[in-house]
C-alpha cells in the first residue's frame, strides 16, 4: 500500500491538493494555504491554524498568478511592438541594443539583487527593537535598505559606462548613430528605476503584488509606446536614430515604475506611520539592520558570479563574434526565452518567496535527533515534507512541458520566425539558432526553480560554497564558448551549446545540494519521482520524428507557412492526448485538486 507520507508525484500530496486552486503550475508553489506547515507564529504549534501564515501563503499563491498574468500581458504588448521594430532594424543595430541592455541590467542587478534576496530571507519583525512597534521600525528598516540600491547604482552606472565606452571599436561607433547619447540615457534610466526601490521593497515584503502588476504594466506600455513611436517617427522623417529609440523607451519605463511606486508607497506610508525617506530605526540612531547587511554582503559575491553566468553569453559573444552574430543570437534569445519570461520567471520569484517563508524556521538535521524524534521527523508531514512535495510536483510539471517543447518547437520555430520577424531574418541563420534554442528552454526552467530553492534555504557558508562552484562553471562556460565560437566557428549556435553545458552543470550541483539538504532532515528525494512515464517519452520521440518528416518550408509564402504550422498542430494534438493518458494520475489529481478547492 502506498504510504501517504512518502513523497510521490503520481498523485498530488494532500497539502498540494487544495493549493492547486489557481492553476496547475502556479498552484504547485504554494500548497495548502489553509494549513500551517511553516513560518509558525509564537503560541501556534505545527499543524494548527495560523491565520497570519495562512493569509500570507494565500497571497503568495495569488501573487504568482498575478505575476504570470502580468508577464503575459506585458510581454504580449512588447512582442507586438518588437515585431514592428524589427522592420526598422538590422542585425547589427539589434546586437548593439543588446549590449546596452546588458549594461543597464548589470547596473540594476548589482545594485539591488542581493538586497532583495536578503530582505526575503529575513523576518521583518526582527528589524525593530522591543517596544518600537508604534514607529513601525521593521518597515522603516526595509525602506532604508532600499536606499543602498540607489547608493550602489550611481557609481556602478559610471563605472560600467566607462568600461563599455572603452570597449567600443571605431567601426561600431560609426555604424551605430547616437550610441554615446543612448548610453547616457540608459544610465539615467537605471538610476531612475532604482529610485523606486525603497517603495518596491516595502510592497514586496507586504506581498502587495497588485502594486507591482500596476507599476510594470504602466511602465511596459510607456516603454513600448515611446520606443515604437520614436522609431516610426525617425523612419518617416528619414532620420538615422540608431539605438536611440530603445534608450528613450527604457527611460520611460523607469519613470513609469517610479511614479506608480511613489504614489502607492506614499499612501501606505501615511496610513502605517513610516517614511519613504531614510529614518533611524533605533534609539541609538542606527539606520540599517546589521544581520541583513551581513547576509547582503555574502550574497553580493554570488550575485556577481550569477550575473556573469546569466549575461555571460552576451559578454562572450561580444568578444568572440561580430555585431551581426550578436543580433542573430539576441533575436533567438528574445523569442526562445519568451516562455521562460512569461511563465517560468514569475514562478521562480514566487517559489523563492514561498520556500523562504515555509522553511524560515531553523530545522534540526535528523542526525542530531533522538531515535524517537528521528522516527517522528521521517514520518510526520512537516514543512520539509511539504516543501519536497511542492518541489517534486513542480519539477515533474516542468518536465512534461519540456517533452512538448523539445518534440514540436524545434520544427515550428523557424516557421513562426518567418511570420513574425520576416523572411529576411532566416537568411542570417536566426531560424536554425532559434530551433536549437528550444532545447535549451527546459534547462533554463529547471535551473530557475532549483536555484530558487537553494537561495531560499542556503546558509551563509553554503552560499559561499555555491559561489565557488559557480565560478568553476563560469570557466566551463567560457571554455566551451571559445571552442564553439572560435575553434568550431559555430556562430550564435555555438553560444547556445555553451549555455546548455553551463546550465546543465548548475542543475546537477543544485540537485545535489537539494537532495543532501532534504536527506539531512529525514526526507528522501528520488529522481524517478519527477521523470515522465516511458510511454510519454516514447510519444515525444515519435511526434518529433513525424514533424521532421513533414513536407513544408519556412521560406514559402504565408499560406505555405500556415499550412506547415497546421500540420505540426495536428501531430501535437495526438501527442498531447497520448501524453495526458500516460500521465492521467498526475493530471487527474491536479484537476480534482482545482475542482475541490473551488467547491470548498
Amino acid at each position: 500500500m502506498h504510504d501517504k507520507h512518502v513523497t510521490g508525484v503520481d498523485e498530488f500530496p494532500p497539502p498540494l491538493a487544495r493549493g492547486f486552486c489557481l492553476g496547475w503550475i502556479g498552484g504547485v508553489i504554494c500548497p495548502d494555504p489553509d494549513r500551517v506547515v511553516g513560518d509558525v507564529h509564537p503560541g501556534v504549534s505545527v499543524g494548527e491554524e495560523d491565520p497570519a501564515a495562512s493569509a500570507a501563503s494565500t497571497r503568495v499563491l495569488r501573487g504568482a498568478s498575478v505575476l504570470i498574468l502580468l508577464q503575459i500581458i506585458s510581454r504580449a504588448i512588447t512582442f507586438i511592438a518588437n515585431q514592428v521594430l524589427l522592420r526598422f532594424l538590422t542585425a547589427q543595430l539589434l546586437g548593439v541594443s543588446t549590449q546596452l541592455e546588458v549594461y543597464y541590467l548589470s547596473v540594476i542587478f548589482f545594485a539591488r539583487e542581493s538586497l532583495r534576496v536578503a530582505i526575503q530571507r529575513q523576518d521583518s519583525s526582527s528589524f525593530s527593537d522591543n517596544g518600537s512597534k508604534k514607529q513601525n521600525n521593521g518597515v522603516q528598516a526595509v525602506v532604508n535598505l532600499g536606499y543602498l540600491a540607489i547608493g550602489l547604482g550611481i557609481p556602478l552606472s559610471f563605472f560600467f559606462g566607462w568600461l563599455y565606452l572603452n570597449s567600443l571599436s571605431t567601426s561600431t561607433l560609426a555604424s551605430a548613430p547616437n550610441l554615446v547619447v543612448s548610453l547616457y540615457l540608459y544610465a539615467l534610466a537605471a538610476i531612475v528605476e532604482l529610485l523606486s526601490e525603497p517603495a518596491f521593497m516595502v510592497m514586496q515584503t507586504r506581498l502587495q503584488f497588485s502594486t507591482r502588476a500596476a507599476a510594470e504594466s504602466i511602465a511596459t506600455f510607456l516603454r513600448c509606446t515611446i520606443t515604437l513611436g520614436s522609431a516610426v517617427y525617425g523612419a518617416r522623417q528619414r532620420l538615422s536614430l540608431g539605438v536611440l529609440p530603445f534608450a528613450l523607451g527604457q527611460l520611460s519605463y523607469g519613470t513609469g515604475l517610479l511614479l506608480v511606486y511613489l504614489y502607492r508607497g506614499s499612501g501606505l506610508a501615511s496610513r502605517e506611520n513610516f517614511s519613504l525617506l531614510p529614518r533611524p530605526i533605533s534609539s541609538s540612531g542606527r539606520y540599517l539592520h546589521p544581520p541583513t547587511l551581513k547576509l547582503t554582503s555574502s550574497l553580493l559575491s554570488q550575485s556577481v558570479l550569477k550575473h556573469l553566468l546569466t549575461q555571460g553569453d552576451t559578454f562572450l559573444v561580444s568578444v568572440l563574434s561580430s555585431p551581426t552574430s550578436q543580433g542573430v543570437y539576441a533575436l533567438a534569445n528574445n523569442y526562445g526565452g519568451l516562455l521562460a519570461r512569461l511563465v517560468f520567471q514569475p514562478i521562480e520569484e514566487s517559489s523563492r518567496s514561498y520556500f523562504s517563508r515555509l522553511l524560515s524556521s531553523p530545522s534540526t538535521p535528523v542526525s542530531d535527533l533522538g531515535s524517537e524524534k528521528k522516527k517522528a521527523t521521517s514520518t510526520a508531514p512537516g514543512p520539509e515534507k511539504t516543501a519536497s512535495q511542492s518541489l517534486l510536483s513542480l519539477l515533474r510539471s516542468y518536465l512534461l512541458l519540456s517533452l512538448i517543447i523539445t518534440s514540436l518547437a524545434p520544427v515550428a520555430a523557424p516557421l513562426l520566425l518567418s511570420l513574425v520577424a520576416g523572411k529576411q531574418w532566416l537568411t542570417t541563420g536566426a531560424g536554425a539558432t532559434l530551433s536549437l534554442y528550444t532545447y535549451y528552454i527546459p534547462l533554463l526552467a529547471i535551473n530557475g526553480i532549483t536555484e530558487a530553492f537553494v537561495s531560499s534555504v542556503a546558509t551563509e557558508r553554503e552560499v559561499h560554497r555555491q559561489s565557488a562552484w559557480m565560478g568553476v562553471f563560469s570557466l566551463v562556460f567560457a571554455s566551451t564558448g571559445f571552442i564553439t565560437l572560435k575553434v568550431l566557428d559555430m556562430g550564435a549556435e555555438g553560444l547556445v551549446w555553451a549555455n546548455g553545458v553551463n546550465m546543465a552543470c548548475r542543475i546537477v550541483w543544485c540537485w545535489g545540494f537539494i537532495n543532501a539538504w532534504f536527506r539531512q532532515r529525514g526526507v528522501k528525494l528520488e529522481v524517478k519521482d519527477v521523470l515522465p512515464s516511458g510511454v510519454g517519452v516514447g510519444a515525444a520521440v515519435v511526434a518529433g520524428s513525424v514533424v521532421r518528416r513533414l513536407d513544408f518550408t519556412s521560406t514559402g509564402g504565408v499560406k505555405e507557412v500556415l499550412l506547415g504550422l497546421g500540420k505540426i498542430a495536428g501531430v501535437g494534438v495526438v501527442f498531447l492526448g497520448v501524453l495526458a493518458f500516460s500521465e492521467r494520475r498526475f493530471v487527474l489529481s491536479a484537476f480534482h485538486a482545482i475542482k475541490g478547492r473551488r467547491q470548498g
